[in-house]
């Protein structure tokens, strides 16, 4: 008898999921309910952007609405009569805020970011059936980053960015030229650029595209009477300090706590930031972009052998674009909140090509980035004067920050070196027929 009821429950069928679960993903699968969402998500981080400590905002309604109104009342344009720390084209939705005028310029700040990011989920969810878990894995880092999301120069890149890996696959010429005007708005879309061409067989088109792009923008800026000032962003990133939610920084912070002479929290008043002091402090800095070139060669190495020995362009540009990503964020001197937000894009990259079976799951990457935009919003806005004053939960929390940064880095070159030291007979076996994965597969007939 005890022998015949282990083979009935040995060949039952499973139990059915619970009802309100059945409901809760029937709901979840409809785009309206995606969008509702996406509406709810950006009113409550325009909501913080307002009203969150540290004033979140203030890059936003001080500095950017500042520049906008010199170049209206002044005709001083920064990047073209003066230096200036954005590449050149970040300039067009600065003053695209202020078409309107000044008096209201956050809430068209808000409503061109909300916009553009309406574009990108647009594309995530695709024309046919929606590829609603990579949407809402977005709403959900976007949701954990706080108004930090949205209240940058980079949150206009993001979505940029995504619309760009999403057309390269069809459009790779497009892709590319999206991708440039990213990077000429903050340089770190030039990393997914970079991953493109040594990893994808388009690399031809995308180099042209990226030089003539270019040299179109700097022509234009020249013509405009920019001089070199629009290469300065290069320059005024070199003697920049250390920033203290930098990884590189952590050391000092924890030195500045245990009240090490000379060891301390300092106000960059030009810059607006707070940097670190203290012993070898110099010196870390002068380092850092060493390190970082360092590292970018080092992950563009490993990707040229892993196309040499035969990977497919859509198993190597998910984890060689996070790789380069990540490597800008760890080995970067300034480690502002919002660079956590450029990890949304390789990310999205890995869970599409994971779900088109081109690479193995990007479940922990992806679990990954939501730890790090849920903990970078724990840091900043809402703790961020208690991390100022040292608070030993504040310091806990940013180095299990930063610690998990590295963490991704290192998962991401990892994966660089299984594929590395794959061997191509393996390689071709587990490739799929996708010869570049994008973040949306092709639409169907089928009708939601």
């Amino acid at each position: 008898m005890a022998r015949n009821t282990t083979l009935e429950s040995m060949t039952s069928p499973a139990p059915a999921a619970p009802r309100w679960r059945v409901m809760l993903r029937a709901v979840a699968a409809r785009r309206i309910t995606a969008w509702v969402a996406f509406a709810l998500v950006h009113l409550w981080l325009g909501h913080l952007s307002f009203h969150s400590p540290a004033s979140p905002f203030g890059d936003v309604l001080n500095v950017y609405r500042g520049w906008a109104e010199q170049a209206v009342y002044r005709d001083y344009w920064v990047g073209i009569d003066a230096i200036w720390v954005y590449p050149i084209v970040a300039l067009v939705p600065i003053m695209a805020a202020a078409l309107f005028g000044f008096t209201h310029y956050g809430l068209a700040w808000l409503v061109l970011v909300t916009l553009l990011d309406a574009v990108a989920f647009g594309f995530l969810l695709g024309r046919g059936r929606p590829h609603l878990a990579r949407a809402w894995w977005w709403l959900a880092f976007l949701m954990l980053l706080g108004p930090i999301a949205l209240d940058r120069i980079d949150s206009v890149t993001v979505p940029i960015a995504i619309v760009a890996v999403v057309l390269f696959a069809a459009h790779p010429r497009v892709g590319a030229f999206l991708l440039v005007i990213g990077t000429w708005i903050k340089i770190w879309p030039a990393a997914v650029l970079l991953a493109i061409v040594v990893a994808s067989r388009h690399r031809g088109a995308v180099i042209a595209t990226a030089v003539g792009s270019s040299i179109a923008i700097v022509v234009l800026a020249l013509a405009f009477g920019s001089g070199t000032n629009v290469l300065s962003f290069v320059t005024e990133q070199t003697g920049r300090g250390l920033q203290i939610e930098a990884p590189v920084s952590t050391p000092w912070m924890w030195l500045a706590y245990a009240g090490v002479a000379g060891a301390a929290v300092n106000v960059n008043v030009a810059l607006i930031t707070y940097e670190v002091s203290g012993p070898g402090v110099e010196i870390a800095s002068a380092l850092t972009t060493t390190l970082m070139a360092a590292a970018v060669a080092l992950i563009v190495v490993l990707g040229v052998i892993a196309v040499r020995r035969g990977a497919s362009s859509a198993s190597l540009l998910p984890v060689l674009s996070l790789a380069l990503v990540t490597a800008l964020i760890v080995f970067n001197k300034v480690g502002s909140p919002q660079f956590i937000s450029w990890l949304a894009v390789p990310l999205l990259f890995g869970l599409a090509a994971s779900a088109a079976g081109a690479v193995s799951s990007f479940r922990t990457p992806a679990t990954m980035g939501l730890l790090l935009a849920f903990a970078t919003q724990g840091i900043y806005p809402n703790n961020y004067d208690a991390l100022l004053m040292l608070n030993p939960i504040m310091l806990v929390l940013l180095t299990g920050r930063n610690l998990l940064l590295i963490a991704l880095l290192g998962w991401a070159i990892a994966s660089l070196w299984s594929l590395a030291r794959a061997r191509v007979s393996d390689l071709h076996a587990s490739a799929t027929t996708l010869s570049d994965a994008p973040l949306t597969a092709p639409a169907t007939h089928t009708k939601d």
